[in-house]
């Protein structure tokens, strides 16, 4: 009896383990041609030699994954990517170079009755400039910056090389008057067959709590002028704490969905405890009429890098040069909305203070065409103590209906003498001026 028994659990035990043995060999079979058919497939996903136009659809890595979020996956196929190439101007006097005269932040220009016409800060005082650091020692003659006690020139060309200077557009207003210290960095509008400049309006030297100023606007029903003065302080500073609470700078205007759509930038995270904390984030206004009023985007700051502004209209959207400055320096975005930016290119030794040439700036079209010229400028043109900026043409293939090759290369090859010029230098200005 307990034989038998003993004798059943036995055979019940061998039989269960025999049939574990058998559905083991049979699962490594399966898992064995289930790997040999993946390897067989996936031999097939190995990335191409000829380069895809659309995302594969197997897995990709990180940077591959990348590769086709950009416009194109191939660098020189991408319309919004250039190579930069600079051209000295003709026709613009700067005293010999002892940093009395300088000419910097170039507006946009604009084609009006076969020249060009640009505004520009133009400079002309005593002395150079004194420097950020010394801020509290300027006068009424003596600067602190390279943009302190200037006004607002402007000059006309036939080429874009060869230029003009016709004289002052915005003279310094008497003070108290917002702009009485200085009027700077200007640039334009074309509304409804008039003429708007907007710039920033200081009331201080530059230094003394860094760049306070806000943004005023003049209007002209021609470019020559004259030019009457429209109001101040068009978009307003941010409430205290806000990011731009002290500062709105660099104003540009393109016409967007029927409205003024204005960009500016504003420095942030500095003074007066945390100057070496520097950081700039660029904003959007709006308004219906060049006067305004404006309305601050409620997702400002919309670009969190680059310094000056330098935006433009492309395809549906508004695409930027984002030239120095945060994570993202150096690369040309795109907006589809005007708003939320993403990085189109990578570019190297992009324009300083860049002021496209676009021809439809203003047309608001919806169908930007983008640029194959502007004007920026050079801010170390001087020795040491003799400081001043230059204005210069850049030239690129930003444009949709152009493809010009020397500018769709991925290097420019400088001699070493222009990487020895950068060797180890000490400064102790945090921002680097």
């Amino acid at each position: 009896m307990h034989f038998n028994q003993f004798y059943t659990q036995s055979a019940l035990v061998l039989f269960l383990v025999a049939s574990l043995f058998i559905n083991c060999s049979d699962s490594k079979q399966e898992s064995k041609s289930a790997v040999t058919e993946n390897a067989e497939t996936q031999e097939h996903q190995v990335f191409p030699h000829k380069m895809p136009e659309e995302k594969p659809d197997f897995p990709l890595s990180a940077s591959a994954e990348r590769m086709f979020d950009y416009p194109t996956p191939r660098v020189q196929d991408n319309e919004l990517y250039s190579l930069f190439k600079y051209t000295k101007l003709e026709g613009f006097d700067y005293n010999g170079g002892d940093g009395t005269i300088t000419r910097r932040d170039p507006s946009r220009p604009i084609f009006v009755d076969g020249k060009y016409y640009v505004w520009y800060t133009k400079r002309h005082t005593k002395t150079p400039p004194i420097g950020w650091d010394r801020a509290k020692e300027a006068t009424d003659e003596i600067p602190s910056t390279d943009w302190d006690l200037a006004e607002i020139w402007y000059a006309t060309s036939a080429d874009g090389i060869n230029w003009k200077e016709e004289g002052v557009a915005i003279k310094r207003p008497e003070k108290p008057k917002p702009g009485w210290r200085s009027v700077a960095t200007p640039d334009i509008l074309v509304w409804k067959g008039k003429y708007y400049l907007y710039y920033q309006a200081f009331n201080e030297p530059s230094g003394l709590r860094g760049d306070w100023c806000p943004v005023s606007v003049s209007y002209a029903d021609a470019p020559d002028g004259p030019w009457i003065h429209g109001g101040d302080a068009v978009i307003p500073f941010g409430k205290k704490g806000e990011w731009d609470q002290d500062a709105t700078h660099d104003p540009q205007p393109i016409v967007y969905k029927g409205k003024i759509y204005l960009y500016y930038k504003a420095a942030y995270n500095k003074w007066p405890d945390i100057r070496d904390k520097y950081a700039v984030g660029h904003g959007l206004a709006i308004a219906e009429d060049p006067l305004g009023p404006f309305e601050k985007h409620s997702l400002n700051p919309v670009m969190t890098s680059g310094h000056e502004t330098t935006y433009f209209p492309f395809k549906e959207g508004i695409a930027n040069i984002t030239i120095k400055d945060g994570n993202e320096r150096e690369t040309v975005q795109y907006a589809k909305d005007g708003v939320n930016f993403e990085i189109a290119s990578v570019i190297s030794l992009p324009p300083i203070a860049g002021g496209p040439y676009a021809a439809d700036m203003f047309t608001d079209s919806g169908n930007g065409r983008g640029f194959t010229w502007g004007l920026s400028h050079f801010i170390n043109a001087g020795e040491p103590k003799k400081g001043y900026s230059i204005i210069a043409r850049f030239d690129c293939d930003l444009s949709l209906d152009q493809h010009i090759p020397e500018y769709k290369k991925t290097g420019v090859w400088h001699k070493p003498e222009v990487y020895f010029a950068q060797k180890p230098n000490i400064n102790n200005h945090p921002e680097g001026r």
